[in-house]
């Protein structure tokens, strides 16, 4: 099919109403015990419906002739996502597979010796930071490369070897951050430390001498393990949280760097992830081990939004959040549960706006594409699944790491500004997909 008609058809596709799929509708196909409950259905019908942005933009994400067609190619998955009816009819092409920007594995970061618990791009260059309960952080540039050593047969697989391996903590890192400009990066372990390196060049030599001024401070005030880490180019803040019970919030340069503490009475629990509101950064978001979903004003350090999934107090479920993630332009906060759940919430009004068992076991980890169309997640089945914001549909599922006592993905992310994705799992691997 030469461009014009591509381009003559898609035209026709935009003209076609695709059929509304209701929000707050999943399958029921599975176990109970990953049902909704009708209160939670009737909850999800009610609450204001949030428009996310077109799918079909010149978002990197797609490539720029691409158009996602969210509803198409499913196969398998298409019972795992949002709807119980099959009648869904949708008149469209045969060819439609041929808009779909379809993401493959193409880089393969081997040389942690366990699992890797984080990662984060920097902002524009091809470059990665991993981190692993090895106790060391790796930073990778992905224009390095060397031929992978066992070629799955018909991929063209490149290995990458690191450029730079941090070492600072007594312990496995659990978590890292980036800053805006891609100079620093800060990285959380169970020794209750942040450390605060200065970013190598992309171009250092592995085998240079050791670096001193590399390591640019350390940011000591949590008394366990720190789990989560998040940063703001809004005023070069960093955010982090323990399981200590606190959240706190950090300008790394001061002579008295924490600036202040949340949840200092655990009021709201153990907290598991935290995240700057991307719409509202004097705002952010903090996810607990209760099940509770919290917005704190960064000011007043109070609690201003509780974002409720919990209709009946009494109900026993496993609650746990895994990960909390802010939408980097609406209000809405999305979070990652062990019982397989991902959780769509109104920042306005706390209300949830949709629920789905998007995994076939925990999700442990949630990205947003920058332009706020699709989401990522990841999970320890082992997989990794793309999703349309706007219809929760799932476009693409990619299984990508082996299990390792249970556990398999750690983390996703997605490149700020190319278009690369990546993941890290409990099997010492960190893969990117272009």
């Amino acid at each position: 099919v030469n461009r014009t008609k591509l381009h003559d058809m898609i035209a026709d596709l935009g003209d076609d109403e695709i059929p509304h799929i209701p929000s707050g509708v999943i399958n029921q196909s599975r176990s109970p015990s990953s049902r909704m409950t009708d209160h939670e259905g009737a909850r999800a019908e009610e609450a204001e419906p949030i428009t996310f942005p077109p799918g079909g933009g010149k978002s990197f994400i797609m490539g720029s002739d691409d158009v996602l067609l969210s509803v198409l190619g499913l196969g398998d998955l298409a019972d795992l996502t949002v709807t119980n009816d099959a009648d869904y009819s949708y008149d469209l092409p045969a060819n439609k597979d041929a808009f779909r920007k379809t993401w493959n594995p193409k880089y393969t970061l081997r040389s942690h010796f366990d699992g890797v618990r984080a990662l984060a791009f920097h902002p524009v260059e091809p470059v990665l930071v991993t981190a692993s309960e090895d106790h060391t952080l790796k930073l990778w540039n992905l224009q390095k490369t060397v031929p992978a050593k066992k070629q799955v047969y018909g991929s063209a697989s490149l290995d990458v070897e690191p450029i730079y391996t941090f070492r600072a903590h007594i312990g496995p890192v659990l978590s890292l951050a980036i800053s805006s400009n891609g100079e620093q990066c800060f990285s959380g372990g169970i020794d209750a430390t942040i450390q605060w390196w200065n970013m190598p060049s992309p171009n250092v030599d592995p085998y240079d001498t050791y670096e001193p001024n590399v390591l640019a401070g350390t940011l000591i005030a949590h008394t366990d393990a720190v789990w989560g880490l998040a940063y703001s180019g809004v005023k070069n803040h960093l955010l982090s949280c323990s399981a200590d019970g606190t959240i706190r919030l950090w300008n790394p340069p001061e002579k008295m760097p924490c600036i202040c503490t949340y949840n200092g009475e655990k009021e709201h629990g153990i907290p598991t992830s935290i995240d700057f509101i991307g719409c509202d950064p004097a705002h952010m978001v903090a996810s607990f081990n209760t099940g509770n979903t919290v917005i704190y004003d960064l000011e007043t350090s109070q609690s201003v939004v509780m974002l409720s999934s919990q209709i009946e107090s009494g109900v026993q479920s496993n609650n746990h959040i895994n990960k909390v993630v802010s939408h980097p332009t609406l209000p809405v906060t999305i979070t990652a549960h062990e019982d397989r759940h991902i959780k769509f919430f109104d920042n306005k009004t706390g209300k949830m706006i949709h629920s789905m068992v998007a995994h076939l076991d925990a999700v442990t980890s949630l990205a947003v594409d920058p332009n706020g169309i699709y989401l990522m997640s990841g999970s320890h089945d082992c997989s990794i699944r793309l999703w349309n914001l706007d219809s929760k549909t799932c476009v693409q599922e990619i299984t990508a790491h082996r299990k390792k006592l249970d556990e398999s993905i750690y983390d996703v992310a997605f490149h700020p500004s190319k278009a690369y994705i990546a993941s890290a799992g409990a099997d010492a691997l960190a893969k990117v997909f272009v």
